[in-house]
């Protein structure tokens, strides 16, 4: 049973899944958010029924899951059908990072968790710390046009769509730049882990 919870976040093409794969390999449970919203309304779930009750039957695909095409327009032109699926959907992923993280062996679990910082951390109030994966901007606009081979418009859609670097360094208790390599990410990763292990094993 992990005593102590890391929450894990970062800006689009800042490196969070490098981050969580070193962690992993350190043998560290990583729970992830984003595997969580999809679990939360998998074929045949609560959650699913739910969103089925508050959109119709045309939120599902011929196969009977969510048709996710279809509800990302739908969201995108009516911010309050957004604001409905989130309130559907975030609750049951929250429940679900939290027993996760909660079950997990190991003397601390992390919480991979995107949209942290726009959801805010006092919807996380098990979270124990946060780290956030930091880059600079122009670093982060490189890495996203190379890894998705879009414009630089829409690159930079993608980044203001999100909460500011300023307003995730503002929530952090940690911190790692990853402006360097993979090898780098991984050495700040293996400080941070001898920390969280001191942390846990003092009941810090």
């Amino acid at each position: 049973m992990s005593a102590l919870i890391i929450g894990l976040t970062g800006g689009i093409a800042s490196g969070k899944t490098a981050a969580t794969q070193a962690f992993e390999r350190r043998g560290i449970v990583v729970a992830d958010a984003d595997l969580a919203a999809r679990e939360a309304v998998a074929p045949g779930s609560p959650g699913l029924a739910a969103v089925v009750d508050a959109f119709g039957a045309e939120a599902l695909a011929e196969d009977g899951g969510l048709d996710r095409a279809a509800m990302r327009r739908r969201i995108f032109e009516n911010p309050q059908a957004r604001l409905r699926l989130e309130a559907i959907i975030h609750p049951r992923v929250r429940a679900a990072l939290r027993a996760a993280c909660e079950a997990a062996p190991g003397p601390y679990a992390v919480a991979a968790i995107p949209l942290l910082t726009e959801g805010g951390r006092a919807a996380y109030p098990w979270l124990h710390r946060v780290l956030v994966i930091d880059v600079p901007r122009d670093l982060q606009l490189s890495r996203l046009l190379a890894r998705d081979g879009i414009d630089e418009i829409l690159a930079e859609r993608m980044v203001a769509a999100q909460a500011s670097r300023e307003a995730r360094l503002a929530v952090a208790d940690d911190v790692i730049v990853n402006d360097g390599t993979l090898e780098a990410l991984g050495a700040a990763v293996g400080v941070l882990d001898r920390k969280y292990r001191a942390m846990a094993a003092s009941g810090s």
